[in-house]
């Protein structure tokens, strides 16, 4: 059973995504981590085009694999709601961002609520794009920065 979750859309795999993911890693500590990805009537909910779970999940799974992490550590998991087995699954930790603090904080009320154990929770800090405003998915499907947080449109 893992120890260590994380959780997102991954939708464009953006340098914040993968400061996420390499920290959830970290702490994972070669134990299996298990990663939560929305599915596509999740991700829909947003208000923007979301590519496929399909196609985030070999995006994720590429990115993976960069880190040459073997497929052993970790499994990725279908989230058709936003706390997935986090609620009741044996875990001691919950990797997250600013964004999904809370997220987390909900996951640990219902763990507490159900006699749970309550999980770490590792925030790690948003990666700034040059602007010095975080890198997130929505500014990149605006048009205004890339998936390095470079600035769309400059010279």
């Amino acid at each position: 059973m893992p120890k260590t979750a994380v959780g997102g859309t991954f939708e464009y795999l953006h340098d914040g995504h993968r400061k996420l993911l390499r920290r959830a890693f970290e702490i994972a500590a070669g134990d299996l981590l298990d990663i939560g990805l929305t599915s596509d009537s999740m991700a829909g909910e947003k208000d923007r085009n979301i590519p496929s779970y399909a196609t985030r999940r070999s995006q994720l799974e590429d990115y993976i694999e960069s880190l040459n992490i073997p497929d052993k550590n970790y499994q990725i998991e279908k989230l058709e709601d936003p706390f997935g087995t986090t609620v009741n699954g044996d875990y001691i930790y919950i990797v997250v961002s600013p964004e999904t603090y809370t997220v987390a904080e909900k996951i640990n009320k219902l763990r507490r609520q159900d006699g749970l154990e309550q999980l770490e929770i590792v925030k790690i800090d948003y990666v700034m794009a040059e602007d010095e405003k975080p890198i997130s998915s929505t500014r990149i499907s605006n048009g205004e920065i890339d998936i390095h947080g470079h600035l769309r449109g400059k010279f």
